[in-house]
């Protein structure tokens, strides 16, 4: 009986040394997919030829193994790599860290909406975030009777389309006015509001963001 346990034993220790080296050679694969654009661009790899900070010859890193790591025909040891990695200018952390994918295209799952009762009207932000961006974008929503918050004069330009309704645009000591399909552009170095009379709804954006 000690002896099929310990049997047993091994088999799941060698299998568990098993699944470490495949995994190991998994992660690698994107090492050789660098190096053979980096190869491209050094016709044959004349860094990965040189020699180290103590003047020792780095024969292992020749034409011949450079071609195997691409071909998937060798693996690099850990010290290998991270001779690689020094001639490409990297670090072990910067190779196996992935950027996260920059969003482009936003759904109604991504906005933020804020009702406001005393002005009668409803702010989406419809892209997230974009108090860091060069600019801010909302959609607005102006009921019957209601106003935006009258804004003081700061840097920037401000921008809107009308998608339904009419709006007031109210800009230091004067009034002006849009209606659907139309739009407005302004520099808000004065004091600044809109207004709807009858309710709308616009893009309205800010360069920088001032929402």
């Amino acid at each position: 009986m000690k002896f099929a346990l310990f049997i047993i034993t091994k088999l799941f220790d060698y299998l568990y040394i098993g699944l470490v080296l495949l995994n190991f050679l998994y992660i690698l694969q994107p090492c050789r997919e660098e190096l053979y654009g980096y190869r491209k661009q050094t016709e044959g790899a004349s860094c990965l030829k040189g020699t180290d900070s103590g003047g020792a010859d780095r024969s292992e890193l020749s034409k011949g193994f450079i071609s195997q790591l691409e071909r998937n025909l060798t693996s690099p040891s850990i010290a290998t790599l991270m001779d690689i990695l020094q001639c490409l200018g990297t670090t072990i952390g910067e190779f196996f860290t992935e950027e996260p994918e920059e969003q482009i295209v936003f759904g109604t799952q991504d906005y933020f909406e804020k009702v406001d009762p005393e002005y009668n009207n409803e702010i989406k932000w419809i892209i997230p975030n974009a108090q860091k961006n060069t600019m801010e974008p909302i959609l607005l929503t102006l009921k019957a009777g209601g106003s935006t918050y009258p804004d003081t004069p700061h840097e920037g330009e401000e921008f809107g389309y009308i998608l339904k309704g009419s709006v007031s645009i109210h800009l230091g000591k004067k009034t002006y006015h849009a209606k659907k399909g139309e739009s407005f552009y302004y520099t808000a170095d004065k004091k600044h509001y809109l207004s709807s009379k009858n309710g709308a709804m616009l893009i309205w954006v800010s360069s920088p963001p001032s929402f």
